[in-house]
């Protein structure tokens, strides 16, 4: 019991609050959403409830996890997520025209959210276990494989998407760690020689008419370009305040399609207006302040890596999906963290978030 109350007295509240009234803001209009439904389902919002639970007490699982223990087995953790994306390619669920889930007892669990995890423990644990300095080409290829042996299993789903965020994260890394300049330079060239060749060879014909979707999202606002125009039409309805929740007309009556996953944010725009955006916003202000205010007292660089990796993660994530909302952004599937419905995306984010609470109580303990 000492063990436990010494953990909770170092545990930060303010990190966990952060993320847990953001996912009750996305339980709000999950909920909204619902009311629009013929029937009024509320089969939805009944499992993001479950979701969030399951996400809030795996957090507290893990932040009591020694990460030490994470850090020790990524190499053997990594190998295994390997395993499990080639085993969805083979016998997962096919929705949507991605083979991306397995689906468990009447509940879909989607590999790669998880997958995002096992990329930053196998990052942190490579690059604060060796000196970039010292033959830095090597520490770059080296750490490239590793993230292309996880984002080409899931661009083979395919879920383009979700491969570019793994390399975002390998990116970001390589960033933090501080690499030269001109090492960022061969990889720009490589990867406008990639996009080239995935564009012509590798890129199916809807991939490609989202990214011209995006360069001109008006020009075929009834077909190709109408997610996009729907978003924005909602964004700017909402005004100051909002049309109210269950008012919003783009998400009530369907014009706004996946109102409750990829779109979220243009439905929290209409109902809620621009004071429930810029809340959103200030809460995902003070998860991202308060957690790098911590890292000064973080004693371990797997710590510190994790810890910016996991802020990259999210941060890249809210980044984009609010960018495909408004239209600076084509729409590549990625959810809004811990307000988008889905289990495996909101769970994965405690998770993450959870393990960011181990690092910070240990290091504050051990201080």
């Amino acid at each position: 019991m000492n063990r436990i109350f010494l953990y909770l007295k170092n545990f930060d509240w303010i990190i966990f609050s952060s993320v847990l009234l953001l996912a009750c803001f996305g339980l709000v209009e999950i909920y909204s959403i619902a009311l629009g439904n013929d029937a009024a389902d509320f089969l939805n919002f009944q499992k993001q409830i479950l979701f969030i639970f399951s996400g809030v007490a795996l957090l507290f699982i893990f932040s009591f996890i020694d990460f030490h223990t994470l850090k020790n087995w990524s190499i053997y953790i990594y190998l295994g997520t390997l395993g499990v994306l080639g085993a969805v390619l083979l016998w997962g669920v096919n929705i949507r025209g991605s083979r991306a889930w397995f689906s468990i007892a009447g509940f879909n669990i989607q590999p790669s959210e998880f997958a995002k995890i096992v990329l930053i423990i196998f990052l942190a644990k490579f690059f604060s276990s060796r000196a970039t300095k010292n033959r830095p080409l090597k520490q770059l290829v080296l750490s490239g494989v590793g993230a292309m042996g996880i984002a080409i299993f899931v661009f083979l789903q395919p879920d383009f998407g979700s491969a570019l965020l793994l390399l975002s994260i390998w990116l970001l890394m390589l960033i933090i760690t501080g690499f030269s300049k001109k090492y960022f330079i061969i990889l720009g060239i490589i990867l406008l020689a990639g996009s080239m060749i995935l564009w012509n060879f590798s890129f199916k014909d809807y991939q490609k008419q989202r990214i011209l979707t995006f360069l001109n999202p008006t020009a075929d606002a009834l077909d190709q370009g109408y997610n996009v125009s729907q978003a924005m039409i909602a964004v700017g309805s909402g005004q100051l305040t909002g049309r109210g929740l269950g008012f919003g007309s783009q998400s009530q009556l369907k014009f706004l399609p996946e109102a409750q996953n990829d779109f979220i944010f243009a439905v929290i725009s209409e109902e809620l207006g621009l004071l429930g955006c810029l809340s959103v916003i200030l809460l995902y202000t003070a998860f991202f302040f308060r957690s790098i205010a911590v890292i000064k007292k973080i004693n371990s660089d797997f710590g510190i890596f994790f810890i910016l990796g996991a802020l990259g993660l999210i941060f890249i994530e809210m980044f984009i999906n609010i960018s495909m909302n408004i239209g600076i952004l084509p729409v590549v599937g990625i959810s809004l963290p811990f307000i988008s419905y889905g289990g495996s995306s909101i769970i994965s984010s405690f998770i993450l978030v959870g393990i960011m609470e181990n690092i910070i109580i240990r290091s504050k303990i051990n201080y």
